[in-house]
């Protein structure tokens, strides 16, 4: 990781230049450096980029849901006093961002979401039956991307830890049941955020008619593709993900 982590009351995160606050919410298996591409370019536009630790495995079980987190956001966002933000979600962040979004709508300037649960996902706290299997671990992190190479070994290493610690293990499906229990499909029409839908013409997690259902349900929504790229677009494809969000942010004055 290329930036320090702040560690301040019981929140731990990163935070990066100054201006319009962007809150950026990282997936189960995401780690904070998977936005590393977003936190540079964007805290040199005028923006302060915030991405906070997301208590996914540090949670009693019974608070380990999509609601619980959105919660916890907003007392992240009242702990640094800002009165709107603008969030950006990856899967079960984007989901996290969306339910957020939901109970708190006034908090939120604007909404970015890729590869975001919240309609459907498949496995995704699933097929962790052979989790002692490197090679089958190995295989289903490189099946986030499109480019199986963006899975390097560090990334697989880390899923790999997750699934075959108990806990973690427990609590991520957990989460998977959460995602399913928390379907945002009658809320969306009811949610007048601006939002921005970017999305990977290859995403095996969150397929393709998955953004297009949210585009349709969203009253206040632009969708946005981008190709040959899998799950986590702002990794595979960080500048072309920059440049959609960035011009989407000035088209809509954010």
């Amino acid at each position: 990781m290329t930036h320090r982590l702040k560690e301040e009351k019981n929140y731990r995160y990163i935070e990066v230049g100054e201006g319009t606050p962007i809150i950026v919410l990282h997936g189960l298996m995401g780690g904070l450096s998977n936005f590393d591409s977003v936190t540079n370019f964007f805290s040199s536009q005028g923006y302060k980029i915030l991405i906070p630790e997301l208590p996914i495995y540090t949670m009693s079980l019974l608070k380990t849901n999509v609601k619980s987190f959105a919660k916890y956001l907003n007392d992240f966002i009242a702990f640094k006093g800002f009165k709107e933000v603008i969030l950006l979600g990856n899967s079960l962040g984007g989901h996290i961002g969306l339910y957020h979004t939901k109970l708190y709508p006034k908090n939120v300037k604007a909404l970015i979401i890729t590869g975001s649960s919240g309609l459907y996902e498949s496995a995704m706290g699933g097929g962790y039956t052979k989790r002692s299997d490197y090679e089958v671990i190995k295989k289903k992190a490189q099946d986030v991307f499109y480019d199986p190479a963006v899975a390097t070994k560090e990334i697989v290493d880390e899923v790999y830890e997750t699934v075959n610690d108990r806990n973690k293990l427990v609590k991520t499906l957990a989460i998977a049941k959460s995602a399913i229990r928390h379907n945002m499909a009658k809320d969306l029409p009811k949610m007048q955020t601006p939002t921005c839908i970017i999305w990977g013409k290859n995403d095996n997690v969150t397929p393709p008619e998955v953004a297009k259902e949210f585009n349709e349900l969203l009253p206040n929504s632009d969708l946005f593709w981008i190709d040959k790229c899998g799950h986590a677009a702002m990794m595979e494809h960080p500048d072309e993900f920059n440049q959609i969000m960035n011009a989407w942010l000035q088209k809509r004055e954010l």
